[in-house]
Parts: C-alpha cells; sequence; structure tokens
C-alpha cells in the first residue's frame, strides 16, 4: 500500500489559600506603602503578529505559503478505524478552511505514514524517492539543511512540504524546474513559465505561493499519551499550514503544544482556528514580504473577531 502510495505522490503536479498565611498586625504603629505595581496586557495584534513570527516557515525568499483548491489524504501503515478517522478528521478541516476534500480513491497529495522507526522511514524516502522532497526549482522547498534535520528528527510527528510559486491569475506555475521544459523545447523560452501581467503595480504582486504536498511521518512509539483526535488535529495544523518544527508555542493556547502537554488541548483550539482561518482568507497580494505577513496578521485578526462574535 505504501508503495502505490509514493509512487502516486511522486507523480502529483491554574494556589489556594493556607491558614497559616502570617495577617498584618492592627498594632502596627506605622503603614508600610508598597512600591506600585503595573500590570502589563498583551495586546492581541502583538500576541498574533508574534505567533505567525514564530511559527510560519516560508521557504526561502518566499511569501507564506497555503493550499489552492483541492487537497487528497492518504494514510500509510495504520489499518481500520485509526487510519479512516486521521483521514476523515484532516478532510473536515481542510473543508472548514474551504478546500475540497478528495473523494475515496483520489490520488494523495497529503501523505501520512505511521512508523515505528520513524528515523529509518524518513533516510530510507528521501533516499529512494527524493524527487518528492527537493524538485530543483528555486523556492519550493526549505532547503538542504531542513531536509536532514527533517531525518535527523526524534519529535513525535516530523512533516516536510513542497509549494511552488504561481499565478494567482492562472494557476500556472510560475518557476523554472529543471528538466521540464513545453515543446518543442528547442528554445530557451520553453524552460521558463510566461507570466502575463495583467495590472503592473510596485506594490501588489499576482504571484502567490502554494502548498502542493505534505509528506508526515508519525512515530507510534511517541504517540501513546495523545488521542487520536488530538494526533489527527495536530497533523491538520502542519499539513494546512506551514509550521516551523522547533516553534516555541507554549506561550499560546495551541494544538501545538500537544505532545509537551496532552491536556492543554483536545483539538484544534480557537486560536489555531483563527490562524488557520486567516491564512486561508488573506489576499496575500502585497509584493514586499513584510507587508505580506501584516496581511496575512491582520487578516488572523479578523478571524479572532469573527470567531469571538461567535461565543458571544
Amino acid at each position: 500500500m505504501l508503495a502505490v502510495l509514493l509512487a502516486t505522490l511522486i507523480g502529483l503536479q491554574p494556589l489556594p489559600p493556607h491558614d497559616d498565611v502570617p495577617q498584618p498586625d492592627p498594632a502596627a504603629d506605622s503603614a508600610v506603602r508598597l512600591q506600585d505595581v503595573e500590570v502589563v496586557g498583551r495586546p492581541l495584534d502583538e500576541m498574533i503578529r508574534n505567533f505567525v513570527d514564530e511559527v510560519a516557515a516560508p521557504n526561502s525568499g518566499r511569501g507564506i505559503a497555503r493550499w489552492s483548491e483541492s487537497v487528497c489524504v492518504g494514510v500509510a501503515n495504520l489499518q481500520g478505524e485509526p487510519a479512516q478517522y486521521i483521514v476523515d478528521r484532516v478532510s473536515t478541516v481542510a473543508e472548514d478552511i474551504g478546500l475540497k476534500p478528495g473523494a475515496p480513491g483520489c490520488s494523495p497529495n497529503v501523505l501520512i505514514i505511521a512508523s515505528a522507526d520513524a528515523q529509518a522511514a524518513a533516510q530510507h524516502l528521501v533516499e529512494r524517492r527524493s524527487r518528492a522532497f527537493r524538485m530543483g526549482g528555486p523556492g519550493m522547498d526549505r532547503g538542504g539543511a531542513a531536509l536532514r534535520a527533517f531525518q535527523a528528527s526524534d519529535k513525535p510527528v516530523r512533516w516536510w512540504q513542497v509549494s511552488m510559486p504561481v499565478d494567482s491569475e492562472t494557476g500556472a506555475r510560475a518557476v523554472r524546474i529543471p528538466g521540464e521544459c513545453q515543446a518543442p523545447c528547442d528554445s530557451p523560452y520553453d524552460y521558463a513559465p510566461v507570466v502575463n501581467v495583467f495590472a503592473a503595480s510596485r506594490l501588489s504582486t499576482q504571484i502567490v505561493d502554494d502548498i502542493f504536498r505534505t509528506i508526515v511521518i508519525i512515530d507510534v512509539d511517541q504517540i501513546a499519551n495523545v488521542s487520536i483526535q488530538q494526533l489527527a488535529d495536530y497533523t491538520a495544523m502542519v499539513t494546512f499550514a506551514q509550521i516551523d518544527p522547533e516553534a516555541d508555542t507554549s506561550g499560546y493556547a495551541s494544538i501545538l503544544n500537544v505532545f509537551e502537554q496532552p491536556e492543554a488541548a483536545m483539538s484544534l483550539t480557537d486560536w489555531d482556528k483563527a490562524y488557520l482561518d486567516g491564512l486561508y482568507s488573506a489576499e496575500r497580494t502585497r509584493k514586499n514580504m513584510r507587508a505580506g505577513r501584516s496581511e496575512i496578521v491582520s487578516s488572523i485578526r479578523r478571524a479572532h473577531g469573527a470567531l469571538r462574535g461567535e461565543e458571544d
């Protein structure tokens, strides 16, 4: 089954009070005035921006990527109900953020692999199917160092994504892939994609980055403390957003903390949902990368507002 999925993948374009606490002496001769104490809260906008800066891991020189249209989830090395639950749950999250889940029998572009030796599985996949991890086009992956870290990771879940700069107007790729050309392949122009610019601007761009492949490897020996829903939701989070594997999210209520604090989140939190909703609602039209990130931050802020409105 794994070989079939891989072959298909390659072909895809809270202190209680204590009684013994000393009480103040009412007969004291003089009162002692404490220094003023200032309690500083963190504005929501600042928290969102810090979270994006912490977790977002776009490819070098590129903007933050997301999936564009449809996803097809495949699971290998898991049997029966657990495998089907993960497929169904990840597909449900996809639908919630506006993507189209694939029908049964579709060609998987999200491959989730369970293994008792996840490190060996990762190394084997990279050696045998290197083209699935690095296609050679600029800005399509996080680079060789990140791929080596993926193979050597000792985390319960590791992931690798491939994205592509595309024309937002047509969906056509906007980057050259080595070895590929358009017939008749006898001119340099046949090897480079042609992008028709509809409105030239120094501030906006019609070139955006789309994820088109995610490979997730689960270490079955390290997931005993989490539920199947927690595992599936964690997998969905790292599948539909470019998440830095080394991100410190301990200061946020997120499913990303589930392996360090299993009781902290039973599923995707409102914070996680707002992040995904904001990412998939943003226009991503800013040419400047910092401005483009601010565009996504603003979209996440609106998503938080919408979630609060639903709760009210």
